[in-house]
């Protein structure tokens, strides 16, 4: 499957090593490479900022999708040649997965967690065919994936559905991985509302 758009998830801060603005640079420098557009949360600064400038700086198109009482709050991104500004949190994530083929998400916090679980959670419940990805900074996912296996482990989590989550550390190896086809039948919920 060809990416054209990756909605990226990640902080509103910088982060405290140079590790992470780094990583987030050659994020960058991988979709500029293939040609793959960025969406992400809109804002300028942090790992957001660094990313969509980087992204720009290289040549690339970016999305930013920011909720209008966030817009002064994560000072959005005004250099954007495409910002939307939309009503509420759950009309940001629901236009940014509309506008992606896939998921990753850097180093962030509660809402970076946030978003990244509710992207897998809708994968696994065939509310769409998207794969979603880490890329572990610094192992900054160890704990996280770690905590997946303990779902696994006792019973909370199939692992045919733990598999939907996709780690790496370097960005071309986890794109490849987001652009295998991903077989996941559409949702009972899905074909009821079709139907209605």
């Amino acid at each position: 499957m060809r990416l054209r758009r990756v909605c990226v998830f990640c902080g509103s801060s910088a982060g405290s090593s140079p590790l992470y603005r780094r990583e987030t640079e050659r994020l960058a420098a991988a979709l500029n490479r293939r040609g793959i557009d960025l969406v992400f949360g809109g804002g300028c600064v942090g790992l957001m900022g660094i990313l969509a400038d980087a992204v720009l700086s290289g040549g690339g198109h970016v999305i930013g999708v920011i909720p209008d009482a966030l817009v002064a709050r994560e000072v959005a991104h005004v250099g954007l040649p495409d910002l939307r500004v939309v009503p509420s949190m759950h009309e940001r994530k629901a236009v940014m997965a509309s506008l992606a083929d896939a998921f990753i998400a850097l180093p962030g916090g509660f809402g970076t967690f946030e978003e990244l679980l509710e992207a897998l959670t809708w994968t696994q419940l065939g509310l769409h065919a998207k794969r979603c990805g880490v890329l572990n900074v610094n192992g900054f996912y160890d704990p996280l994936l770690t905590q997946l296996e303990r779902a696994v482990g006792d019973g909370f989590l199939k692992p045919v559905n733990r598999d939907l989550l996709a780690s790496a550390d370097d960005p071309d190896q986890l794109l490849d991985a987001l652009s295998a086809p991903l077989e996941v039948a559409p949702s009972k919920w899905i074909r009821s509302t079709e139907e209605t």
